[in-house]
């Protein structure tokens, strides 16, 4: 017995139209960072995609990033994208003072400064950032104990050992 739906459609049914737009591809947008910043001193630190194509594009310098790197950056991906086949909200900035530290690049960029390193066994240090290498580096830590001296212990981290890394700000 057919269904009656109150209306007769016939031979006809009713058309939905969806516009599908692809996501982004985040090894994409990598090369194109990859492109701009080859010599110019930029280094990548993350490129994130979500599925509804939200880019959000970290870079950094030894020096720190300027507005104006970032927003040439912005642009250089933009012009290599389609907006009339892909929809999309791109952000170019540098990674926030508080956030952990990505690439290696960081770690020489933030040699001397104060850092908070947790270990992958959960252990939190925190200490001067030294000797940095391709394969890790050193913390120069205060251990201090009622009624002593400060005494100043290097502790040697691999990358491998590190959960994460970030710097520490004290307001004197």
């Amino acid at each position: 017995v057919p269904v009656k739906w109150g209306f007769d459609l016939g031979d006809r049914s009713p058309l939905f139209y969806y516009q599908f737009k692809s996501m982004i591809d985040k090894a994409r947008i990598e090369k194109l960072v990859n492109e701009f910043i080859d010599g110019t001193g930029i280094f990548l630190v993350a490129v994130k995609v979500s599925s509804s194509n939200r880019i959000i594009v970290l870079a950094d310098t030894m020096k720190g990033i300027t507005i104006d790197e970032c927003a040439d950056l912005h642009r250089h991906i933009e012009k290599n994208l389609d907006r009339n086949t892909e929809d999309f909200e791109l952000q170019v900035s540098s990674p926030g003072l508080d956030t952990p530290f990505k690439v290696i690049e960081q770690y020489y960029r933030n040699e001397g400064s104060k850092v908070e390193v947790i270990s992958t066994e959960g252990e939190k240090v925190t200490g001067k950032l030294k000797h940095v290498t391709g394969g890790g580096f050193e913390l120069e830590t205060e251990i201090k104990v009622k009624g002593k001296p400060v005494e100043i212990k290097n502790i040697s981290f691999n990358f491998d050992e590190v959960k994460s890394a970030r710097v520490v700000f004290t307001i004197n």
